[in-house]
């Protein structure tokens, strides 16, 4: 297994991660990115995301996918948006490896934080990220709001 920057060819094997990954979370019809908006949005002349990969027999068996963000008490962060492996190859070390992978890269990049959210009921997961020293914050709530929601206030401005 290796892990490596994804590259333009990868995005289709990435985009069938993405909707694992939505399966995984109970919201399989989430996803409607395409395969062509990760080329033009990660590839572009400014990518708004970087991404690393694990490969194995040739085949892209997981990813992560991450972005700078701005905090007004930190500076320049990193948001980690998917780390995902394939329900296959879990248990394989893919996972692991990359999120070393990106912790490294952002200690590279001199950032004060890494952030990401997990799933409450994905104790799997929460269980690695406290082993791994990363804090999980019980008293902040995240906010979203879709585009329909968007659609709608901007409707009543």
């Amino acid at each position: 297994m290796i892990i490596r920057e994804g590259k333009k060819e990868d995005m289709p094997a990435v985009l069938g991660l993405i909707k694992e990954l939505a399966k995984f979370e109970k919201e399989p019809d989430a996803v409607v990115v395409t395969a062509d908006e990760l080329l033009r949005d990660g590839f572009g002349q400014n990518p708004l995301f970087h991404i690393f990969v694990a490969e194995a027999g040739g085949e892209v068996i997981a990813m992560a996918l991450f972005y700078y963000r701005y905090s007004t008490w930190k500076g320049k962060t990193i948001h980690l948006e998917d780390l995902i492996v394939k329900e296959e190859k879990r248990g394989t070390g893919a996972g692991s490896a990359l999120y070393k992978e990106v912790i490294k890269f952002a200690k590279a990049q001199g950032v004060r934080r890494v952030e990401w959210v997990v799933l409450n009921w994905n104790t799997h997961a929460i269980e690695f990220y406290e082993r791994s020293g990363a804090a999980i914050l019980q008293d902040w709530l995240t906010v979203q709001m879709n585009e329909e929601g968007i659609t709608k206030f901007t409707l009543d401005l």
